[in-house]
């Protein structure tokens, strides 16, 4: 009866974690990330309506060719008729698709990345009429930046774009016009390659005060967000996006699917940081810290972004991230290790007090009361604690959320190698890495000291260990490495303690004799 109620106080104690972990995460921090207060400027029925007609679209007339290539090792750019990156190019084979194609950033909706359109009517069709002229044809990044200049000549108008391109797929756009006209220049649709029902995809818009406004594909509305420093549309691991040091404004407009498309809209001369390719925290730190904010973990991204920081620094220092998860293992087991012995060592303890609390349970077996009384007499008697072990587990539970988190989002692990394993964000090909998980977790069971006064609920427990197999066997491996590495240490953390505590009962019971 008391065992059923240590296993009901674990069960509890567990799911109370998993709800604290979310309550947190969706009532503190999701409401800081989609800031949807006053300071957000969301325009009136008539104002949103004027606003998605004044961002027009246009079909246009001219043939659309590829006018200028911009090549480097890492990446291919195109630049078409009206002056757009109609194609980004990743050369890098870790980002081949199945067929073995270099992988294509820019999707085949519209916009274009640095396409721009006029709020006048006539203007705007012009500008899908008329066919840009650039300084430059070809552009071969080396280790330096590169321009081009794009020109388009609308008769009053005149436009041009002078574009610097970066080795790491950052590049600056500085936008000038003859006379002050209002118009509209976009990051571009967001890239359509990892796109799933396990993650989120959208588009991001970051203010000047650090709020977060992130738009899910299906969620969006038209709106006007003042003081904008940060517009990116993204899936699962890549971006396009504009980056401004001035606040800026932004526009979300529908697509016919209700995913945001992100622009900006303006009058005069301006200037543009912008970047298309994977979601590299490294990257986007060194183009500007304020862009870290571009990788987003959906529900426990404020665990997972601090726990891949930490990863990321052990992988620093390893060069593997196989052996970076195997550290951060052995680190958490360390941290954790005051609190894991103690829970050790009174599981023990509870074993060696199985007579007595049997003893005690048919006793009092009439009166629940006296039997919690008398049973808690005999825990603090012999400094037993029958809760000792949940409470390393509980707190694992985040680590081990944030774990998954960061291998389904981090684009630097998507092909990680680890011994046979060639990509720890999927699952491992071979099952060898659940199996071992599945023989860890049962021999941990086996070492461990148990005292079981019910058969069925034993005959449950000696079974998990394969239901965790069967369940784990399609996550991504790194997730199964950091169990499986977590179990090995938990038995053979156990073996020690066991061995401690034969060698203190030794001693006792020598003492006793003489």
């Amino acid at each position: 009866m008391m065992e059923n109620n240590n296993l009901k106080r674990i069960i509890i104690a567990t799911v109370i974690s998993f709800i604290f972990f979310f309550a947190y995460d969706y009532f503190v921090l999701q409401p800081q990330i989609k800031n949807k207060d006053l300071n957000t400027t969301t325009p009136s029925n008539i104002t949103q309506t004027n606003t998605k007609k004044d961002i027009k679209k246009e079909k246009s007339t001219l043939k659309i060719d590829t006018i200028a290539k911009i090549e480097s090792k890492d990446f291919e750019i195109k630049i078409d008729s009206l002056g757009r990156i109609s194609s980004f190019l990743l050369k890098e084979n870790k980002f081949n698709t199945k067929n073995g194609q270099h992988l294509e950033l820019i999707s085949p909706k519209l916009p274009k990345p640095l396409e721009i359109r006029f709020e006048n009517k006539i203007l705007n069709k012009k500008a899908f009429d008329t066919k840009v002229e650039v300084d430059k044809k070809l552009i071969t990044i080396n280790n330096k930046p590169e321009t081009i200049t794009i020109t388009q000549n609308l008769g009053d108008v005149v436009v041009k774009k002078v574009i610097t391109f970066y080795p790491n797929g950052k590049y600056d756009v500085d936008v000038k016009l003859n006379k002050n006209v209002n118009y509209f220049i976009s990051p571009g649709y967001r890239p359509s390659v990892a796109i799933d029902k396990l993650t989120i995809h959208g588009a991001l818009i970051k203010k000047a005060d650090g709020t977060l406004d992130i738009i899910e594909d299906g969620d969006a509305e038209v709106k006007t967000v003042n003081n904008a420093i940060v517009l990116a549309g993204f899936d699962r691991y890549y971006t396009t996006l504009f980056f401004s040091k001035t606040p800026l404004t932004a526009v979300v407009v529908p697509d016919e699917d209700k995913n945001p498309i992100l622009f900006i809209k303006d009058n005069k001369n301006l200037k543009l940081t912008g970047y298309i390719g994977p979601k590299y925290v490294d990257v986007l730190k060194s183009i500007n810290p304020q862009l870290v904010d571009v990788v987003q973990y959906g529900v426990g991204t404020f665990f997972a972004r601090n726990l891949f920081l930490l990863l990321d620094f052990l992988h620093k220092i390893a060069h593997n991230w196989g052996v970076a998860i195997i550290l951060l293992v052995v680190l958490v087991r360390i941290i954790l290790f005051p609190l894991t012995f103690k829970g050790m060592v009174s599981m023990y303890k509870l074993k060696e007090l199985a007579p007595k609390m049997k003893e005690i349970q048919e006793r009092y077996k009439k009166d629940p009361q006296k039997l919690q009384m008398h049973m808690m007499k005999l825990y603090k008697e012999h400094g037993a604690n029958p809760l000792g072990g949940c409470l390393p587990l509980v707190l694992q539970i985040p680590i081990f959320y944030g774990i998954y988190k960061l291998l389904l989002y981090s684009i630097e692990l998507k092909g990680a190698h680890f011994l046979w394993i060639n990509d720890l964000s999927s699952m491992d090909p071979y099952f060898i890495l659940p199996v071992l998980m599945g023989l860890t977790m049962y021999l941990h069971q086996k070492l461990t000291p148990t005292n079981f006064q019910d058969k069925m609920q034993e005959k449950i427990f000696k079974f998990l260990p394969v239901i965790f197999t069967i369940m784990m066997a399609t996550f991504p491996a790194g997730l199964v490495l950091y169990w499986t590495t977590n179990n090995i240490l938990s038995i053979l953390q156990q073996v020690l303690i066991n061995k401690l505590m034969e060698s203190k009962k030794a001693l006792a019971k020598a003492k006793n004799e003489n």
